[in-house]
Protein backbone atom coordinates (compact mmCIF):
# COMPACT_ATOMS: atom_id res chain seq x y z
CA UNK A 1 0.00 0.00 0.00
CA UNK A 2 2.78 2.43 0.93
CA UNK A 3 4.58 1.87 -2.42
CA UNK A 4 1.35 2.52 -4.32
CA UNK A 5 0.84 5.79 -2.41
CA UNK A 6 4.38 6.89 -3.29
CA UNK A 7 3.87 6.07 -6.96
CA UNK A 8 0.53 7.90 -6.98
CA UNK A 9 2.12 10.99 -5.41
CA UNK A 10 4.99 10.88 -7.88
CA UNK A 11 2.62 10.56 -10.85
CA UNK A 12 0.58 13.51 -9.56
CA UNK A 13 3.76 15.59 -9.30
CA UNK A 14 4.73 14.61 -12.86
CA UNK A 15 1.28 15.61 -14.11
CA UNK A 16 1.80 19.03 -12.52
CA UNK A 17 5.20 19.36 -14.20
CA UNK A 18 3.67 18.43 -17.57
CA UNK A 19 0.97 21.05 -17.07
CA UNK A 20 3.67 23.60 -16.27
CA UNK A 21 5.60 22.68 -19.43
CA UNK A 22 2.48 23.02 -21.54
CA UNK A 23 1.71 26.38 -19.91
CA UNK A 24 5.22 27.64 -20.66
CA UNK A 25 4.81 26.61 -24.30
CA UNK A 26 1.48 28.44 -24.53
CA UNK A 27 3.18 31.55 -23.15
CA UNK A 28 5.87 31.25 -25.82
CA UNK A 29 8.57 30.40 -23.29
CA UNK A 30 9.94 27.51 -25.33
CA UNK A 31 13.48 27.50 -23.89
CA UNK A 32 12.15 27.33 -20.33
CA UNK A 33 9.71 24.58 -21.33
CA UNK A 34 12.49 22.58 -23.00
CA UNK A 35 14.75 23.03 -20.00
CA UNK A 36 12.07 21.74 -17.63
CA UNK A 37 11.29 18.84 -20.00
CA UNK A 38 14.98 17.86 -20.20
CA UNK A 39 15.39 18.08 -16.44
CA UNK A 40 12.31 15.91 -15.90
CA UNK A 41 13.54 13.27 -18.35
CA UNK A 42 16.87 12.99 -16.56
CA UNK A 43 15.80 13.33 -12.94
CA UNK A 44 12.31 11.86 -12.77
CA UNK A 45 12.59 9.16 -15.44
CA UNK A 46 16.37 8.59 -15.30
CA UNK A 47 16.34 8.87 -19.08
CA UNK A 48 19.62 10.31 -20.35
CA UNK A 49 19.07 12.99 -22.98
CA UNK A 50 21.73 11.32 -25.14
CA UNK A 51 19.41 8.29 -25.44
CA UNK A 52 16.24 10.35 -25.84
CA UNK A 53 17.67 12.62 -28.52
CA UNK A 54 19.42 9.84 -30.46
CA UNK A 55 18.01 8.04 -33.48
CA UNK A 56 19.36 4.81 -31.91
CA UNK A 57 16.17 2.87 -31.09
CA UNK A 58 17.99 -0.18 -29.64
CA UNK A 59 19.62 2.09 -27.03
CA UNK A 60 16.19 3.38 -26.01
CA UNK A 61 14.81 -0.16 -25.96
CA UNK A 62 17.69 -1.22 -23.69
CA UNK A 63 16.92 1.70 -21.41
CA UNK A 64 13.26 0.59 -21.25
CA UNK A 65 14.21 -2.98 -20.40
CA UNK A 66 16.83 -2.06 -17.83
CA UNK A 67 15.08 0.98 -16.35
CA UNK A 68 12.61 -1.05 -14.31
CA UNK A 69 10.13 1.82 -14.16
CA UNK A 70 6.70 1.12 -12.73
CA UNK A 71 3.98 0.88 -15.39
CA UNK A 72 2.31 4.01 -14.01
CA UNK A 73 5.54 5.92 -14.45
CA UNK A 74 5.98 4.61 -17.99
CA UNK A 75 2.46 5.75 -18.76
CA UNK A 76 3.40 9.17 -17.42
CA UNK A 77 6.50 9.16 -19.65
CA UNK A 78 4.26 8.44 -22.62
CA UNK A 79 2.26 11.59 -21.79
CA UNK A 80 5.42 13.71 -21.79
CA UNK A 81 6.58 12.22 -25.09
CA UNK A 82 3.17 12.51 -26.74
CA UNK A 83 3.02 16.25 -26.09
CA UNK A 84 6.44 16.65 -27.72
CA UNK A 85 4.98 15.57 -31.06
CA UNK A 86 4.07 18.21 -33.59
CA UNK A 87 6.85 20.64 -32.67
CA UNK A 88 8.85 19.91 -35.82
CA UNK A 89 9.38 17.12 -38.34
CA UNK A 90 12.84 16.51 -36.91
CA UNK A 91 11.51 16.25 -33.35
CA UNK A 92 8.71 13.95 -34.52
CA UNK A 93 11.22 11.59 -36.13
CA UNK A 94 13.09 11.32 -32.83
CA UNK A 95 10.14 11.08 -30.43
CA UNK A 96 7.47 9.08 -32.33
CA UNK A 97 9.41 5.79 -32.58
CA UNK A 98 10.31 5.95 -28.89
CA UNK A 99 6.75 6.71 -27.90
CA UNK A 100 5.61 3.74 -29.95
CA UNK A 101 8.15 1.54 -28.09
CA UNK A 102 6.80 2.76 -24.73
CA UNK A 103 3.26 1.81 -25.76
CA UNK A 104 4.45 -1.60 -26.97
CA UNK A 105 6.42 -2.13 -23.76
CA UNK A 106 3.38 -1.28 -21.61
CA UNK A 107 1.29 -3.70 -23.62
CA UNK A 108 3.78 -6.57 -23.92
CA UNK A 109 5.54 -6.51 -20.55
CA UNK A 110 2.91 -5.04 -18.25
CA UNK A 111 -0.24 -6.13 -20.15
CA UNK A 112 -1.54 -2.56 -19.95
CA UNK A 113 -3.54 -1.21 -22.86
CA UNK A 114 -5.49 2.05 -22.60
CA UNK A 115 -8.00 3.14 -25.19
CA UNK A 116 -6.29 6.53 -25.21
CA UNK A 117 -2.93 4.88 -25.92
CA UNK A 118 -4.43 2.77 -28.72
CA UNK A 119 -5.79 5.92 -30.34
CA UNK A 120 -2.45 7.67 -29.88
CA UNK A 121 -0.60 4.75 -31.44
CA UNK A 122 -2.73 5.17 -34.54
CA UNK A 123 -2.06 8.92 -34.49
CA UNK A 124 1.72 8.56 -34.23
CA UNK A 125 1.79 6.26 -37.26
CA UNK A 126 1.69 9.45 -39.35
CA UNK A 127 4.98 10.48 -37.75
CA UNK A 128 6.56 7.07 -38.28
CA UNK A 129 5.60 6.76 -41.96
Amino acid sequence: MYRKDLITAEIQKLAEVLACIMGLKLEGKFKEAQSLFDETMEKSFMLPLSILESQDLPAFENWLNEGNLAPEKLDSLSEFLYYELGISAERNSVIAPKLNLVYQFLSDKHKIVHLVNLHRQKTIQQYLG
